[in-house]
C-alpha cells in the first residue's frame, strides 16, 4: 500500500493506519534521501525500494510514482493547497535544523521556493499523471 502527496498528513495518516491494522510502516524518504538531501543513484534506489515491496503487508509512506506498479493499494490524499502549504511550513517551523523521524538523517527540515511551488503545483502537474498510472495498472490485474 502507498500513501502519496506532499503535506497532506500522509506520514500520520501511515502511522495510524499501520496501528489500526497492525501493519509495519516504512517512510520512503527515510530510506530515498542521502545526507544533505542527496538523491541517490537510480539503480541504488531501486534495489534498496525492492526490499521493502518484498515484504507483504507493509504500508509504504512515500510519494515516488516509479513504486506504485508494486503496490496492492494506492491512497491519494485530496487536500487544499492551502491547507498543504499550511501543514509544509508548520511542519517546518516545528522542525527547523533538525531532521523528523520519517526522515533520513542528515536531511534536516527545510523549505524552499522550489519546495512550495512542488506543493502548490501538485494537484495540476501531477495528479492526473497519476490518475493514468492507476488506470494503466487497474487494466493489468486480474
Amino acid at each position: 500500500m502507498r500513501i502519496i502527496r506532499p503535506g497532506t498528513g500522509k506520514s500520520t495518516f501511515a502511522k495510524r493506519l499501520g496501528d489500526a491494522l497492525d501493519r509495519p510502516v516504512t517512510h520512503l524518504d527515510a530510506h530515498f534521501w542521502e545526507p544533505g538531501w542527496e538523491k541517490p543513484d537510480s539503480d541504488e534506489w531501486e534495489r534498496t525500494h525492492r526490499t521493502f515491496i518484498g515484504e507483504l503487508e507493509r504500508i509504504l509512506d512515500g510519494n515516488y510514482g516509479s513504486t506504485f506498479d508494486a503496490a496492492d493499494t494506492v491512497i491519494l490524499l485530496i487536500v487544499s493547497r492551502y491547507v498543504c502549504l499550511f501543514r509544509v511550513i508548520r511542519r517546518w517551523l516545528r522542525n527547523d535544523g533538525q531532521a523528523r523521524p520519517d526522515m533520513a538523517e542528515g536531511c534536516e527540515e527545510k523549505v524552499d521556493l522550489e519546495f512550495l511551488r512542488y506543493v502548490w503545483n501538485f494537484p495540476v502537474q501531477k495528479i492526473p499523471a497519476m490518475e493514468r498510472t492507476f488506470a494503466r495498472l487497474a487494466r493489468k490485474r486480474p
